[in-house]
């Protein structure tokens, strides 16, 4: 890792009065190179945004560490808590926080005041330009629309020059078109300054356009910290692939046929499968196979059947949910000229590459 942005760890958190067995954050160690975009996903209550306000000098650690740009910002065992105006960190929240009785060029210059002021003048301009609203310098902030008041939520907190951005749910009020795009245009304002910015968010498409690395959180714990590919491909907990994408766990048997592994499905056998488990990893055999919406694909020459239980048109696919005569259920996207009925029974076959296996959870 190139010179560090932000690094956690084992950091833990506990709030006065809570259950004492469970922490809101609960040694939590990830990393950070200079320039690196990282995001926290999982569900709401998961300790996501308590990461964050731990980083920013907002919560106190119960145990680990934090430093930022290699600098120790808080350390439980030394007793260490920087405060937090100290932590040259910036941060963008969902409501934007902007002065409503500023104008745009003024509450992009409100962490500037120690500079000189044509200095000052000069960032602001250059923060304005870099987010696209050069413009609007002149104008208050109910003036502007929902994202282009993000955009110089953004360009306020970038403006004093920070070590790292922290940014909350930044779009979760914005309309979805927009959030999409923004997303995409604020990544390349991020890497066009080279600072470090870790986001979070419930929203995994949002997640995907923006990090370098993607943390997948889970009663306060981080499950995995890995790039958008492995998370989605290479799980590493059961959770995480359940959370990540439509994915869906049917019961599976892994035996050996010959030098080879196969493993038995709803669907049938399969075989050559890249990194495929060897039959004593699990009592039997027996596991829980992962299946991905795109791992299912729909063809009329199957012997295999499914009936459609429910559909959701997603412009060039549909997303079946599917349920096999055995009872079992699958997902899978199909191309929107398919359009099938509920209720309809059609052809299925499974076109895994690979094989994600997990321990088998009774039904």
């Amino acid at each position: 890792m190139g010179s560090m942005g932000v690094q956690l760890e084992q950091v833990s958190i506990r709030y006065p009065g809570a259950d004492p067995s469970r922490a809101a954050v609960d040694g939590v160690s990830l990393g950070l190179a200079q320039g690196q975009i990282g995001v926290l996903i999982g569900p709401s209550g998961c300790g996501k945004t308590t990461v964050l306000r731990a980083i920013a000098g907002l919560e106190r650690l119960a145990g680990g560490r934090v430093t930022v740009a290699g600098h120790p910002v808080s350390d439980a065992a030394r007793g260490l808590h920087a405060a937090p105006e100290s932590r040259r960190i910036g941060m963008v929240f969902q409501d934007y926080a902007l002065f409503p009785h500023l104008n745009v060029a003024a509450n992009v210059a409100f962490g500037l005041r120690a500079l000189p002021r044509a200095e000052a003048d000069a960032r602001v301009h250059d923060m304005l330009e870099l987010v696209g609203l050069g413009h609007t310098a002149k104008r208050l902030p109910h003036q502007l629309s929902g994202g282009q008041q993000q955009r110089i939520a953004l360009a306020r907190a970038l403006a004093p020059r920070p070590h790292l951005l922290l940014l909350d749910e930044p779009f979760s009020n914005l309309d979805v078109d927009l959030r999409e795009r923004l997303a995409v245009d604020v990544r390349a304002i991020l890497k066009h300054t080279g600072i470090t910015a870790l986001f979070v968010t419930h929203d995994q498409l949002e997640a995907f356009a923006l990090g370098d690395l993607i943390g997948v959180m889970h009663r306060g714990r981080l499950e995995q910290w890995d790039d958008a590919y492995t998370l989605y491909h290479r799980p590493a907990t059961r959770f995480v692939a359940g959370f990540i994408g439509h994915g869906v766990f049917t019961p599976a048997r892994i035996a050996m046929n010959g030098q080879a592994p196969v493993v038995e499905t709803p669907f049938g056998r399969m075989s050559d499968m890249a990194e495929c488990p060897l039959p004593d990893a699990y009592p039997g055999g027996e596991c829980d196979l992962l299946l991905r919406a795109d791992d299912i694909v729909h063809d009329d020459a199957s012997p295999v059947k499914a009936r459609i239980e429910h559909k959701s048109f997603r412009g060039s696919e549909f997303l079946y949910t599917l349920r096999l005569a055995s009872g079992e259920v699958v997902r899978s996207h199909v191309p929107s000229h398919h359009d099938h009925q509920v209720g309809e029974w059609i052809g299925i076959r499974s076109a895994l590459d690979h094989v994600v296996t997990f321990a088998r959870v009774p039904p």
